[in-house]
């Protein structure tokens, strides 16, 4: 198993215990909240055990999380990323109302048959059973845990929107004075893209950015970076600088990104006659961070370490290489061992600076 798909599946199944985790959590409120109303209203139910009830809410809660959970990682959130979104809102409904029912039948089923002190095939149980599935409680609970999946779809999809870890950052108010912060910068820019945009016109040419993007995205996401921006055909990533070291997930994320591309290759060059391909300028330094904005509000960096990388990608074309960083860079890198051979390129002087940087590429 590669290193992106190892990254791939533990922040696919992270997602799902957390899912499991704060649903079990909401059906175990649930459960005190109507015990507790029953309780303050003087309502008792001769030989009623508290425990039952407890344990079906676990079981709801736990079943959910991991059915809904998986649901959700796995199919819905790239169905609204993909499709058109009154199908894929249809189609959550429709998958949603299979999952309630693979939850719910098993659990009330053990309800009941506790309750009865009968088994779960005795007919009693199956009578009881079918009355609660047609009663108004279970199409409040349907509808609530509807409201639950939404909801918990909405999070990640605003979670996604901003970035891994950003929209807890606003929630929190990181960000609210300007902090200073050490974070490594990578400047992604599509080689011969004015070409190609003159050739495909610019409805093909904006499917065709839509297309690279979407298709770059998972590589920077398993690599634990940022998207900061996208300017015109080009993405900026950041991390923090012990994330972006680690395993020199940096420099990774542009070679796994390199290597998705020519995966797709015959999909691009059968639906836009080209292949695409990056260029890319790595390099690390201290920024300001800080919120900006009334109506659209977001979390901007600014320093000289963004003008220096963007220099530094600049230099890619005349030196006929794919990827360039600086040697403050590449002092900061874990490099595994048998991985990559940074190769020095010289001393440079970038445009607009006066201080010579030593350049690198793999």
């Amino acid at each position: 198993m590669n290193f992106f798909m190892s990254n791939r599946i533990k922040s696919q199944l992270r997602k799902i215990f957390w899912i499991t985790v704060g649903w079990t959590l909401i059906s175990i409120y649930q459960y005190f909240h109507v015990y507790s109303v029953m309780t303050y209203s003087g309502i008792s139910v001769p030989g009623f055990d508290p425990i039952l009830p407890l344990r079906s809410s676990f079981q709801v809660g736990i079943l959910g999380g991991l059915m809904g959970g998986s649901g959700i990682v796995f199919v819905w959130e790239r169905w609204l990323r993909t499709r058109n979104y009154g199908w894929a809102l249809m189609q959550i409904f429709f998958s949603y109302t299979l999952v309630f029912l693979a939850v719910s039948i098993p659990v009330v089923f053990s309800y009941q048959s506790a309750l009865l002190h009968l088994p779960v095939t005795h007919p009693e149980v199956r009578r009881v059973v079918l009355e609660r599935f047609l009663s108004l409680s279970q199409l409040e609970s349907y509808l609530f845990w509807l409201i639950v999946t939404l909801g918990t779809l909405i999070v990640l999809l605003v979670n996604d929107k901003y970035g891994p870890g950003v929209f807890k950052d606003f929630l929190l108010g990181k960000y609210f004075h300007p902090k200073r912060e050490e974070r490594i910068f990578m400047f992604l820019d599509l080689r011969s893209s004015t070409t190609i945009a003159e050739r495909l016109g610019e409805q093909r040419y904006f499917n065709f950015i839509k297309d690279v993007f979407r298709h770059s995205t998972p590589a920077i996401q398993y690599s634990k970076g940022e998207i900061y921006q996208y300017v015109g055909d080009e993405i900026v990533i950041s991390w923090k600088t012990g994330t972006g070291t680690e395993n020199a997930n940096c420099i990774r994320c542009f070679f796994e990104i390199q290597r998705i591309l020519k995966e797709k290759a015959g999909y691009y060059q059968a639906t836009y006659e080209e292949v695409p391909e990056f260029k890319a300028g790595l390099h690390y330094g201290y920024v300001m961070a800080g919120e900006i904005g009334v109506v659209k509000r977001d979390i901007a960096f600014s320093g000289d370490v963004l003008n220096t990388t963007a220099r530094i990608q600049a230099k890619c074309n005349e030196l006929g290489v794919n990827i360039l960083f600086s040697k403050f860079l590449l002092d900061k890198l874990a490099l595994p061992p048998n991985s990559f051979s940074p190769r020095k390129i010289g001393d440079m002087i970038l445009r607009g600076k006066k201080q010579e940087v030593v350049l690198y590429t793999i």
